[in-house]
């Protein structure tokens, strides 16, 4: 993108423009995306306290051995009214891994939400700096338009009076077509990006965009190094693949003690009205009878997923060096054309006009 000293570019702004600040403070306040992101690592964090948490107990009440013939009676020693209590306690570790694991998950959201809110700033500033630049371009394009009407006014008075040939006309005539059909393909672009602005602002698509700033961009560009080190020490999508790296290493060291057996205490206790009431404790373990067909395959699936884990956190690492090279490249790109056009091809073109 090219900014040259537009109309308007360097003056102070109108009342009604819609600035830059303004425009990512309400993205982030209405965007819908970026509130569904901050809700789910809410939601995440939610977890982390059931994963740790026991499994409901049971209670039960039972009326014992009752005689069929008189249900009411309490002169046998086996008839009493139970009160019964279980619950089932996991082997020592598993509760642990799985609050680790939610802990790490939930981390991991919170940082996926701060990155959904970076690239929504990100993107918002790539939106609100295209239309800037339309508007400066479709200002720039009408006042060419306009010298060529006038230039086609001029071919033809040339023309009726003999100085001229027809085919100056015919030309400026092609150019003013030419002219109108860039302004209005430009002009129903800025119409597509104004709707996707509000989009990012969380409003309705037809609400109107008015004037928008350009700002001159930046003569120095940080190097590719330093962004680099920023990038790595600060996006938190780095750090989320991170996170979910650590929390699939907690999900496999669980899954290795699900073959270790999960304990069921019971208390219960009888009250017989013609007797002494009794108490009864009992201890039962969890079998893992099943284990090659259900903990085995289960320590294998989160094996993997550790493994992948690992591979989507590296990829996450060489995507986001790519990009930054990639976008910093075209940056200087950008800026190198900028000089190249202050500096000699606009004076070039006056020069030639002059």
């Amino acid at each position: 993108m090219v900014q040259g000293p537009a109309s308007g570019s360097a003056a102070s702004p109108a009342a009604d423009t819609l600035r830059l600040s303004a425009a990512v403070q309400d993205a982030l306040d209405a965007n819908p995306m970026l509130r569904a992101a901050r809700l789910r690592a809410d939601a995440a964090q939610e977890r982390v306290p059931q994963a740790g948490a026991l499994p409901d107990p049971d209670l039960s009440l039972g009326l014992m051995n009752r005689m069929t013939s008189d249900l009411g009676s309490t002169m046998d020693p086996m008839t009493m009214n139970q009160v019964q209590f279980m619950q089932m306690l996991p082997w020592p570790g598993k509760l642990g891994f799985a609050r680790d694991r939610a802990g790490r998950l939930a981390e991991a959201e919170r940082l996926e939400a701060d990155d959904a809110e970076l690239m929504l700033i990100a993107r918002v500033k790539s939106v609100y700096y295209e239309i800037a630049y339309m508007d400066r371009a479709l200002v720039i394009m009408g006042s060419s338009r306009g010298l060529l009407r006038d230039f086609v006014q001029v071919s033809q008075a040339m023309y009726a009076v003999g100085t001229g040939v027809q085919q100056d006309v015919l030309q400026a005539q092609v150019g003013v077509a030419r002219m109108t059909e860039d302004i209005t393909v430009m002009a129903q672009e800025r119409v597509a990006m104004a709707a996707r602005l509000n989009a990012l602002l969380g409003r309705e698509a037809t609400v109107p965009v008015g004037a928008l700033e350009l700002a001159w961009p930046d003569s120095v560009l940080p190097s590719v190094d330093s962004l680099v080190a920023v990038a790595l020490a600060r996006r938190p999508k780095l750090r989320a693949a991170r996170e979910r790296a650590a929390a699939a290493t907690f999900a496999y060291r669980q899954a290795r003690r699900e073959l270790f057996p999960d304990f069921t205490l019971g208390l219960a206790y009888g009250q017989r009205p013609q007797f002494d009431n009794m108490a009864s404790l009992m201890v039962g373990i969890r079998v893992p009878l099943w284990a090659r067909s259900r903990q085995l395959p289960m320590r294998k699936e989160m094996q993997a997923m550790a493994a992948m884990a690992d591979a989507e956190a590296r990829d996450t690492y060489n995507e986001t060096l790519a990009r930054l090279v990639e976008l910093r490249a075209e940056a200087a790109r950008s800026l190198n054309l900028s000089r190249l056009y202050a500096a000699e091809i606009v004076p070039q073109a006056r020069a030639s006009v002059d």
